[in-house]
């Protein structure tokens, strides 16, 4: 077993980790992982940030971001989760397995990011406990793996835009779920720039419906001749 897992102190809060809302709908009294999730999500982001600024002191603003984007994509995260078997973990429900659940990049990456959170709290807080064990991870990735698929982001892309038109703002991104079931939700997520909105996009997940609403930005940039 990896060392993610077996180093749990409170087996309560593992077990909520690897729970889906799609187990809880069929066994009430159960508590899913998407406050988990939401937290593991913006550690991620900061150990990722801070581990690219450290490794690669060369590195401007662009390309660190680039290559954390790459990091902390649902692709490389549902890879991650296999890495530690979360894929045979996983709690789901029914449905969610006879969709092939265990091997959905949407259902791993977010059971991932849970993880991460849920561990995070395990170790009273502590992210120097949660650290050396991302890093581990991210250090299997190819550096190669991780120049190809930066430069195909549209959030990054977006980003890099906004930033240069103006300064220190970032893009916000506003994400609800507008439909679908319970182990295959839907998302709407809009993205605004100082309040105004620049692109809207659906997807199954809260990060695939975000870089559809930077692919709506982008596009709608190209056509008013911005890009």
């Amino acid at each position: 077993m990896h060392k993610l897992l077996l180093n749990f102190q409170d087996e309560k809060l593992l077990r909520q980790a690897l729970t889906h809302r799609s187990y809880v709908n069929e066994n009430p009294g159960e508590v899913h992982n998407e406050r988990l999730e939401f937290l593991g999500d913006a550690l991620l982001t900061f150990i990722s940030g801070e581990y690219l600024y450290r490794k690669y002191p060369e590195f401007a603003e662009d390309e660190m971001t680039r290559r954390r984007s790459a990091l902390v994509q649902e692709k490389q995260l549902a890879k991650f989760a296999i890495a530690v078997g979360l894929d045979s973990k996983m709690r789901l429900g029914r449905g969610a397995i006879q969709d092939r659940g265990f091997q959905s990049p949407n259902l791993l990456s977010s059971t991932f990011e849970a993880v991460v959170g849920a561990y995070y709290l395990d170790r009273d807080r502590n992210i120097e406990a949660i650290r050396p064990i991302i890093e581990d991870l991210f250090n299997s990735v190819p550096q190669m793996t991780v120049e190809v698929r930066s430069n195909v982001d549209s959030k990054n892309l977006f980003q890099e835009w906004v930033q240069t038109n103006f300064g220190t703002i970032l893009p916000n991104y506003v994400t609800q779920r507008c439909g679908g079931l319970d182990h295959a939700p839907e998302y709407l997520a809009k993205v605004l720039v100082d309040e105004q909105l620049y692109g809207e996009g659906r997807g199954c997940g809260k990060k695939g419906a975000e870089k559809r609403a930077a692919e709506d930005a982008l596009s709608k940039l190209k056509k008013q001749g911005l890009i």
